[in-house]
């Protein structure tokens, strides 16, 4: 096996990536990367440098890769570590720059480690992990970070001795539902009570719901839909990455793995929730309106969702990071994962230590959510 970085994923093919790919993740297909590289989502500008690992047979054929990036700043990964990069600058030490093995912008739960099928799958996983850190020792880089690991990887991470980080988010599981009162009827009566009374204002304030797949937009649609993404970060003084031409572009080469929800009131757009999907499941990622109602978040980003993945058989729904509202709406705490190396001796046991505590408290806390979950006692 021989091992290469590449600072464009486009210098490999999307049919050699793709047959990589064990789950029809969305965010991990070629097209997904590629569309953020040549659109100028990632880069120079934002700090998100490609340096994507390959690992080709004595073939020379594809059998292992990493989505991996030269990050020299903590923006856009989700899962937080700016703590540990102030500690660094108090203790006279550079953090950054540093390594990431994540999906810029996406806190989904998805493979980080890519591996043929007919590949030896510990060897192959193994080998990605050694070239990484051979590549952030060689640099005197501060740290190598795997970002929202399946179960899979982070088994692996955990044997090669790495810190794992413990956080939470709130999944939805469909249970073989034949439509969304089915679901309601699995709630407690009082939550029953609530999502009908939240779907009933949006109805009462006139607001039209269109669901659209990337291939039914049309371009005045997307320019509307991206005002409204730009929007929700103006207000939270936050950096919309993202640009129009990049949905764009990817409404042409992922047009079935979008879901758009509109919503129209009195013949006018003034909201929009933007979803990715796979063969099984659905992912929220971004919302955005141009005024307020009442509820309409909710119908947007959440019911409408759930009503899709019934309607289309899909298991799960993540609706994105954080939200402790999401569990009284049918989703429950799911455990994620992120896996941490650390060049530094000294700050790579203070770290290994405050992930275990981490977790400890975050144990106590996702138990403690479940205790409030929304369905009938079984």
């Amino acid at each position: 096996m021989r091992s290469t970085i590449l600072d464009n994923i486009n210098t490999v093919t999307a049919a050699a990536w793709d047959a990589l790919v064990p789950d029809d993740n969305p965010f991990i297909k070629h097209a997904f990367l590629l569309t953020l590289e040549e659109h100028d989502c990632v880069g120079q500008r934002y700090g998100w440098i490609p340096q994507h690992i390959a690992v080709y047979d004595d073939n020379d054929e594809l059998i292992g890769a990493a989505p991996m990036y030269l990050k020299d700043n903590s923006y856009g990964e989700l899962v937080f570590d700016w703590s540990w990069a102030d500690a660094y600058q108090r203790s006279g030490l550079r953090y950054y720059p540093k390594l990431v093995t994540a999906i810029p912008y996406t806190p989904a739960t998805g493979p980080r480690l890519l591996v043929a099928p007919q590949a030896d799958q510990l060897v192959v996983r193994q080998l990605l992990i050694d070239v990484a850190i051979s590549l952030a020792e060689s640099n005197g880089l501060s740290s190598i970070h795997w970002l929202f690991t399946n179960p899979t990887d982070t088994a692996i991470l955990k044997q090669s001795g790495l810190a794992l980080r413990l956080g939470c988010q709130f999944h939805w599981q469909n249970r073989g539902y034949k439509d969304f009162d089915d679901f309601l009827q699995t709630l407690s009566a009082a939550k029953r009570k609530m999502i009908k009374r939240e779907r009933r204002r949006t109805q009462e304030q006139d607001i039209d719901i269109e669901v659209l797949h990337g291939d039914e937009m049309s371009e005045q649609q997307w320019h509307i839909f991206h005002r409204f993404y730009e929007s929700t970060f103006e207000r939270k003084s936050g950096m919309p990455t993202l640009s129009l031409s990049f949905f764009m572009a990817l409404a042409q080469r992922m047009p079935r793995n979008m879901v758009i929800v509109l919503a129209r009131h009195q013949g006018e757009y003034v909201a929009g929730a933007f979803n990715m999907r796979s063969k099984d499941a659905l992912y929220g990622r971004h919302w955005g309106c141009s005024a307020e109602f009442h509820s309409l978040h909710f119908e947007a980003c959440y019911y409408q969702g759930l009503d899709y993945c019934i309607k289309n058989q899909l298991q799960s729904f993540e609706p994105g990071a954080q939200g402790e509202h999401k569990i009284s709406r049918g989703f429950l705490p799911t455990r994620t994962w992120s896996a941490h190396w650390i060049a530094h001796p000294e700050f790579r046991g203070i770290i290994q230590n405050y992930c275990k505590q981490e977790q400890a408290g975050m144990q106590d806390y996702i138990e403690e959510l479940n205790q409030h979950s929304p369905y009938k006692a079984t």
